[in-house]
């Protein structure tokens, strides 16, 4: 229930107040369960480029069974030095920095500023967040970035770090299941791949407000570069579970797509971001995603799910959540 007037930027509390009075619904004011923290599988990247066979056969080995069994891992020694990644946290916290009227206003970043959740209907499936939803083929456009010049090479960087680490994940993932690591190189493209820029501004109506709903991710692989300031929780064994932090990790995840191409060898897993009463949460994520008209068939056979495009999944997604409020997902394309 809102207890107390606040004020913030962007006015969530002004939409989230509209579905609490159209639905006569309280804001999650249940008390909260006992989430558990855990520490994410770790996996030492430099095992791949070791000439030592062995260590690499065992990294390929581990990034498979966190794949498998959690959907989630992190990474270090990735190749994307820290001054690059803290020079990206920088300019992002500028862009954000902006009074709300200007940044949903000024054409920033391809336009693609958005904030809370225009799809809900309640105040379940409200997110207390807001993000730039930038393409690839987009980052590299001088129109994009008006005052913003200095974030124009940065995100370029960025974006093209992430996507040389994305593919490598993705490679040897396919990799183990029999395919060659090139098998995604002609099916994803920049067309589709993106960074989001996300900020969760701290919140002090309930501590069961979610930045971000939960979710699964509908590409291949997600790779995120988060703060300290923690909030990211994922279904383990049917129970949430806080992710700890990690100062010089990544954090990657299965998508649905990844899911259904392995044959649910490895796991899309629903995960949320969790808003912070005290403290501005901040991450940003790369999607590896394919071109609209790709095929996404399983590798193996028989296969669980029915051949579909990632323009038809995409369409089906928005389909849904238009409808229900929700994202239905791979469910949709079970045989």
């Amino acid at each position: 229930m809102i207890h107390k007037r606040l004020t913030s930027d962007p006015p969530l509390q002004d939409q989230l107040g509209a579905l609490v009075h159209d639905s006569s619904s309280e804001v999650h004011a249940k008390k909260c369960d006992y989430v558990r923290e855990c520490e994410l599988p770790l996996i030492d990247l430099g095992g791949l480029m070791s000439g030592d066979q062995r260590k690499k056969r065992k990294c390929v080995e581990d990034i498979a069974k966190a794949s498998a069994e959690w959907g989630f891992f992190q990474v270090v020694n990735h190749g994307i030095s820290q001054e690059l990644l803290e020079e990206m946290r920088r300019e992002q916290m500028k862009v954000f920095q902006m009074p709300f009227e200007k940044k949903a206003s000024c054409g920033l970043l391809n336009d693609s500023y958005r904030w809370g959740n225009p799809t809900a209907t309640s105040s379940k499936q409200f997110s207390w967040s807001e993000a730039f939803h930038v393409p690839l083929t987009k980052i590299s456009e001088k129109d994009c970035y008006g005052e913003y010049t200095s974030l124009r090479d940065v995100m370029e960087n960025f974006a093209a770090a992430m996507a040389k680490l994305a593919r490598l994940l993705a490679g040897v993932l396919a990799e183990n299941l029999g395919h060659p690591q090139s098998v995604f190189d002609k099916i994803c493209n920049d067309n589709t791949c993106f960074l989001r820029l996300n900020r969760y501004p701290k919140c002090e109506i309930s501590p069961e407000m979610v930045g971000l709903i939960p979710h699964t991710d509908s590409d291949f692989l997600t790779i995120l570069y988060q703060d300290q300031v923690g909030g990211l929780q994922l279904m383990k064994d049917s129970k949430w579970v806080a992710v700890k932090p990690h100062r010089e990790a990544l954090i990657v995840n299965i998508g649905d797509l990844f899911q259904a191409w392995s044959n649910n060898e490895y796991k899309s897993v629903e995960h949320k971001v969790m808003a912070n009463a005290k403290m501005e949460r901040y991450s940003i994520a790369y999607f590896l995603c394919p071109s609209y008209d790709s095929m996404i068939g399983s590798c193996k056979e028989p296969s669980l799910y029915k051949k579909f495009t990632f323009g038809e999944f995409r369409k089906q997604v928005q389909e849904d959540v238009k409808k229900t409020g929700q994202k239905i997902g791979l469910a949709r394309f079970l045989l």
